[in-house]
């Protein structure tokens, strides 16, 4: 585990954090909130790919998912970043982001880091953009998924980020 401010703990998360990531992700009010099995799903499959902050008592209270495309295995898509309202503030998406990363370069060679936006969502646009000033890489930025794509009704359009090539710690 990483030490993260005010004494919480970064880990990897396990199925029995599904349930708090779904909490989280539902009160968030930007994220796009996905069934709950597919949290524990998540959290069982993905976990080495992802991250959670948790409180002195083993609760959650922030997250990152994420996998590794199979056809860049360099490269970490970030799926969703959350943190809790009453930790939110503190450099916590920042800090979970900055350790998966590390972690997944010293664990996988990660180099690059991929992620969508939807355009508004100024608070995910600072993170990442803030992300690559940190790690001395470029950002790249194109629509992935357009409006028309989505079959459930309006939907903004996903921006991609890409990010990379990342100056990560060497350990």
């Amino acid at each position: 585990m990483t030490a993260a401010p005010a004494d919480l703990l970064i880990d990897r998360p396990s199925v029995a954090d599904g349930a708090a990531l779904w909490r989280i992700a539902r009160d968030s009010e930007a994220l796009d909130l996905n069934s709950s099995y597919s949290y524990l799903l998540w959290c069982r499959d993905f976990a080495g790919t992802s991250a959670v902050v948790r409180r002195e008592d083993g609760e959650p209270v922030g997250f990152v998912t994420g996998y590794v495309r199979p056809e860049r295995p360099r490269t970490l898509l970030v799926w969703q970043v959350a943190v809790d309202a009453a930790y939110r503030g503190k450099g916590l998406a920042a800090t979970l982001l900055d350790a998966l990363t590390a972690r997944l370069g010293a664990e996988r060679g990660i180099t690059d880091v991929e992620t969508t936006i939807t355009p508004g969502n100024t608070a995910s646009e600072r993170l990442f953009t803030s992300f690559a000033d940190r790690h001395g890489a470029r950002v790249e930025r194109e629509v992935l998924f357009d409006t028309g794509l989505f079959p459930d009704g309006p939907h903004d359009p996903e921006v991609l980020y890409r990010i990379g090539p990342l100056t990560l710690p060497s350990h």
